[in-house]
């Protein structure tokens, strides 16, 4: 599989994270992987939940107190 489209949502309030990974995953054909960058302590129930949700596989990073990493596989 090629490089996974790397979404920046750092300094994006919730929902933001969520709405830029699902727009970009409309645009993309599957299979895909997909990087989402986000600083919302938030995200991380929502992505989550949303991957859980529409079979996606999600690898959540926590990289610091203020960056979560989620590799997003659909």
């Amino acid at each position: 599989m090629s490089q996974p489209i790397i979404i920046d949502a750092l300094g994006q309030p919730c929902p933001m994270p969520l709405l830029m990974l699902k727009r970009e995953l409309k645009k993309v054909a599957t299979p895909c992987s997909v990087l989402l960058k986000s600083s919302d302590p938030h995200s991380e129930v929502d992505i989550l939940r949303y991957c859980q949700l529409n079979h996606h596989v999600c690898q959540f990073i926590k990289i610091s107190a203020q960056e979560f990493h989620y590799l997003i596989e659909s």
